[in-house]
């Protein structure tokens, strides 16, 4: 099967040679779209990547009819709507790491070129002026560095400053006392670091929360005489409130490489001679713009040959390496489940995942969602996938449960799904078996051992004589083969179960004829 991907924006063709190689993809290069004209075609493709330039608005999505994925070769994606994408079962992928040695690069030069007045000396030298008292700066040895956000490009801006001999402090919500001492550098508050710094940079992402983050408020906290650096995102801080505290002289200078509107002809900023700026830079290095191109492509490709992409947006994301621990999960979670949703026919209100064992030590986020997703599956069919999953269960008020523990009963590892209903609890449990591979051992409280593939026959009946005969009989008699069957039952002479893996899908006139056998008391259909 070939799948179409669209390029709207320019990326380099070393970045796009994993997409060249794919046999399976056919690629499409056209960056000058209007967006009307990109509305009007976007229902051709399966893909579309894209750098900042394109907008991924939500007129643009519900265009999409064919849209599978869509790639950011860059870290942000402001330009993209992820709700729509979301909801719309789009997995939306970026490339995280692709520019953060550019970017902390950018940061270092942009921070050393405010320290010592670089630009305007050689704005004043252009100008056949030789200047040299109006351009005295400050060193960065024993300064301080405030770190507002201390993710990839964070730290290692972190690293670079403390080659430079600064002191850093750094505010991040995930940065712990150890980790920061690990670093070599102190951590506080975000009040902790405007008050202390001798220099200032933002690393955060552009979310509500972080949107100026750096106002009037927290210029009023600084010290006199700070210095601030944005290569981030532009919005992080007030611009307004920039303008006002460098003109009271309680901002010595700035160094900004984002702005709240971009591209703009005019900014009041640039008037103001403490001010330095470069046109949104940080990644633009050849390196860079390489990487996140290749970045993104290898995860197009993964994709639509059936493997689990690396830098997914609106999914969890998780490391390789937990990645490669849990990744031999991810078919038997969905297939609890689908198995699951066959079990129970009353309106869902609750879903718990039990994981037990060494699955315990990581994030399994990802196995949540794929057995949400097969659990789904039954009403909602293909419009429910691993993006949409969790977002459609809030939908319907489902509420969702995940338990952890180390202690398993005879396996390495357990999932156990539970289900609640109005009417009461259904769970099932799997478990991978060394060099057998995934199992359900356990249905509510009969243990089983079943392989969840093909074509499954589960029978609720009362446990007497005859009763698995006289249900073999019958399908022997539709000319259906019982490949494997399982039994279980509470008690002698009580509730009883049968589950059969058949080689034909079992139709709804035979499944009636078994309902009606003495002792039967419900048969459903699984197909896995």
């Amino acid at each position: 099967m070939t799948f179409n991907i669209l390029i709207s924006d320019p990326l380099s063709e070393e970045g796009i040679y994993p997409l060249r190689q794919s046999a399976e993809l056919n690629i499409v290069i056209d960056t000058t779209n209007t967006p009307e004209e990109l509305v009007s075609k976007i229902g051709d493709f399966d893909a579309l990547l894209v750098r900042s330039q394109t907008q991924v608005t939500r007129e643009l999505i519900e265009k999409a009819t064919n849209l599978k994925m869509i790639g950011r070769a860059g870290v942000g994606v402001d330009n993209i709507d992820l709700d729509a994408a979301t909801e719309h079962g789009i997995i939306v992928v970026n490339a995280p790491d692709g520019n953060t040695n550019s970017a902390a690069e950018h940061t270092m030069a942009m921070l050393m070129s405010l320290a010592r007045k670089i630009p305007q000396a050689f704005n004043s030298l252009k100008n056949q002026q030789w200047d040299r008292k109006s351009f005295i700066g400050v060193e960065l040895k024993n300064k301080t560095l405030g770190i507002v956000g201390l993710g990839r490009i964070g730290a290692e801006v972190a690293h670079r400053a403390k080659g430079q001999r600064m002191n850093v402090i750094a505010y991040d919500p995930f940065l712990t006392e150890e980790k920061a001492k690990k670093l070599g550098i102190d951590f506080g508050s975000v009040e902790d670091v405007l008050k202390v710094s001798d220099f200032i940079t933002v690393h955060t992402p552009l979310l509500k929360e972080t949107r100026h983050l750096i106002n009037k408020k927290a210029f009023e906290m600084m010290k006199d005489g700070v210095r601030i650096i944005n290569c981030a995102r532009g919005g992080i801080i007030d611009e307004d409130a920039l303008y006002d505290a460098i003109v009271s002289k309680k901002v010595a200078g700035a160094a900004l490489d984002v702005f709240e509107e971009e591209p703009f002809v005019d900014h009041k900023l640039l008037t103001l001679p403490e001010v330095i700026a470069t046109p949104h830079l940080g990644a633009s290095t050849i390196e860079a713009q390489e990487s996140v191109a290749v970045d993104v492509s290898v995860d197009v490709v993964n994709f639509f040959n059936g493997g689990a992409v690396q830098n997914p947006v609106n999914l969890p994301s998780v490391s390789k390496e937990v990645l490669a621990k849990i990744a031999p999960f991810f078919d038997l979670a969905e297939k609890l489940g689908v198995f699951l949703s066959r079990l129970q026919n009353d309106v869902i209100e609750e879903i718990t995942i039990h994981y037990a064992g060494d699955l315990a030590n990581f994030d399994v986020r990802p196995l949540t969602r794929n057995t949400v997703k097969g659990l789904l599956k039954r009403n909602l069919g293909t419009h429910v996938n691993d993006v949409n999953a969790k977002l459609l269960a809030d939908r319907f008020g489902i509420k969702i449960n995940e338990h952890k523990t180390t202690t398993t009963k005879g396996f390495l590892n357990m999932i156990t799904v539970e289900v609640a209903t109005a009417k009461g609890t259904k769970r099932v449990a799997g478990t991978l078996l060394n060099g057998l591979g995934p199992r359900i051992v356990k249905i509510d409280n009969y243990v089983v051992d079943i392989v969840p593939e093909g074509h499954l026959l589960f029978i609720k009946h009362l446990d007497q004589p005859g009763a698995i005969g006289r249900v073999g009989t019958l399908l022997a008699d539709e000319h259906i083969n019982i490949a494997t069957m399982q039994v279980g039952r509470s008690a002698a002479g009580g509730d009883a179960i049968m589950l059969l893996k058949v080689d034909n899908h079992v139709e709804h006139t035979e499944v009636t004829r078994l309902k009606e056998l003495s002792d039967i008391y419900d048969v459903e259909v699984i197909d896995l």
